[in-house]
């Protein structure tokens, strides 16, 4: 449950669960202010994220050089769409700018094996739960003939399915620790999506600042920076920080309710030190714009952000509750936070991501950010202009 945060002399009532209205009221005066994720009182159709997209804008390979892929520039204040190069992002930031980024390293984490009877599988690690067993995604094997399935990988690493929990299985290896580490960075390959059809590079499934190692997929939007473009930013003044956020199925597991509200998103580790949130602070304070690079950013920064209230005597009858400031808190953990249309963002300002899945978390949290209508006329435009889609595709910043 999120937890609600009342100011004194808050008297609670039950607003009406069918009135759209009294709910987006709540969101927007920071009613619910912290918690893993904030849920109107209304339903969402899952269909009103579905878009048709021709197969040929599906990237197939990053572009080369990283920055050189096209950036469509979306104002949400004016309302304007340009378009321009990732390279040219320093002609949209300011000096004072905060860049954040997500600093996970991708593993490669796609075993082939096969069957005692020589048959294929593969398997997709998620999450290490022991030192020789991982939750993962089992393929080309039926679920009902999974559990107790043996599985040879190498000359040196076996393993069985033991049992299977919701969507995903477990996998207990016979080596463990580092033994285990070991072959899978060996023998695995980049756990890219399955609309890329061309077996990817490692190092093109990665960002060029990817330091600890945890993801199963990359987090995409930070793979169009070179160093170099890294370097010019700090030379202007943009002030470069870093999380990291372990992206796991939270991120990529498709939404598959009707009813957008009811789906519940996987839990990922994520980590944002003392340090880094002390800087962030500050930088809010003094009324410095936090730039967002990825919807993992996002979601490890509102997570960890609260909304202090002052005092009563200094809150006015008018403004209320926006009054309260933004604190952002030291921590690492799971987190499940489901960020949708009608979410009321606390810390960041401005985004850098990618064009998205359809009916996926992912579109989902950019709708909610830049506002569904003008994500809806960004994605015409892009599929008009043919922009590259997905994890290779093209990137958008949304200020």
């Amino acid at each position: 449950m999120a937890e609600i945060l009342k100011p004194r002399g808050f008297k609670e009532s039950r607003p009406r669960r069918d009135d759209p209205q009294v709910a987006e009221t709540l969101i927007s005066k920071n009613v619910i202010i912290k918690g893993t994720l904030i849920r109107p009182f209304f339903s969402m159709k899952l269909s009103e994220f579905d878009f048709n997209l021709p197969k040929n804008l599906i990237a197939q390979k990053p572009t080369s050089p990283r920055d050189a892929c096209r950036l469509m520039v979306l104002d949400r204040d004016k309302q304007t769409i340009g378009h321009d190069r990732f390279y040219n992002l320093g002609k949209y930031l300011r000096p004072d700018d905060v860049l954040v980024l997500n600093n996970s390293k991708v593993l490669p984490a796609r075993l082939m094996g096969k069957k005692e009877t020589g048959g294929r599988v593969e398997i997709l690690l998620l999450k290490q739960l022991s030192a020789n067993s991982w939750q993962c995604l089992v393929g080309f094997v039926p679920i009902a003939k999974q559990v107790g399935l043996k599985i040879k990988f190498s000359g040196k690493l076996n393993g069985e399915i033991l049992k299977r929990v919701g969507d995903t299985g477990v996998i207990k290896f016979n080596l463990s620790g580092a033994k285990l580490m070991e072959q899978i960075l060996k023998i695995g390959r980049p756990p890219t999506p399955p609309y890329i059809k061309r077996l990817a590079k490692s190092s093109e499934y990665q960002t060029v600042f990817a330091e600890k190692l945890g993801s199963v997929a990359a987090p995409t939007a930070g793979m169009h920076f070179t160093k170099k473009l890294l370097a010019r930013l700090k030379k202007m003044g943009v002030q470069i920080e870093y999380i990291t956020l372990h992206v796991g199925l939270g991120t990529f597991q498709p939404v598959k309710v009707p009813d957008i509200t009811k789906h519940k998103i996987h839990s990922e580790y994520f980590e944002l030190d003392k340090k880094t949130a002390g800087r962030l602070n500050q930088a809010k304070r003094a009324g410095r714009r936090i730039v967002a690079c990825g919807t993992t950013t996002v979601r490890v920064l509102e997570y960890c952000t609260s909304l202090k209230l002052f005092p009563e005597r200094s809150v006015t009858k008018s403004k209320g509750l926006r009054q309260a400031q933004a604190i952002i808190k030291p921590q690492s953990g799971e987190t499940n936070i489901f960020i949708y249309p009608g979410y009321k963002f606390k810390f960041i300002d401005a985004l850098i991501t990618n064009f998205h899945v359809p009916k996926s978390t992912l579109i989902m949290l950019v709708a909610a950010f830049a506002g569904k209508k003008f994500i809806d006329k960004a994605y015409q435009v892009a599929i008009k202009k043919k922009y590259r889609f997905y994890s290779f595709g093209d990137a958008m910043l949304i200020l």
